[in-house]
């Protein structure tokens, strides 16, 4: 039961991240005609952004090893923003009214604010 709480409460602040991030980033935009399409599709949203980094970042991270230790880690906001371009880029072919207008800045600081938020979300709420 405690796997599936983590799993909903990191689900929840994803969404709510990537909800606040159209808000407050230029070029992030949701175009949902209502309340429940903008739930819908910012909870659809965070759940294709959590399978991108879970296939791609293990792999990218495990290729990528020299570029990481060479840019000092500095590669990562880089690999962050093409994966929140990519996430955006599957969003508009399941037809989700999310887009990303570029990879600088939306989406590198896109990629940022969602993991800073949701960082910060998943520390409040999941304690046990």
């Amino acid at each position: 039961m405690g796997f599936v709480k983590g799993l909903l409460i990191r689900l929840g602040a994803t969404a709510l991240a990537f909800w606040l991030a159209t808000l407050l980033i230029p070029g992030i935009t949701l175009d949902a005609a209502s309340t429940t399409e903008t739930v819908t599709t910012v909870l659809l949203v965070a759940v294709i952004f959590g399978v991108v980094n879970a296939v791609l970042q293990p792999i990218i991270k495990t290729v990528g090893c020299g570029f990481y230790l060479l840019t000092l880690g500095l590669i990562a906001l880089v690999v962050n923003g093409l994966l929140f371009l990519l996430t955006a880029w599957i969003a508009d072919q399941a037809g989700l009214p999310f887009d990303v207008e570029g990879f600088w800045p939306a989406a590198v600081l896109g990629a940022l604010f969602v993991s800073v938020v949701t960082w910060i979300l998943g520390a409040i709420l999941d304690r046990d």
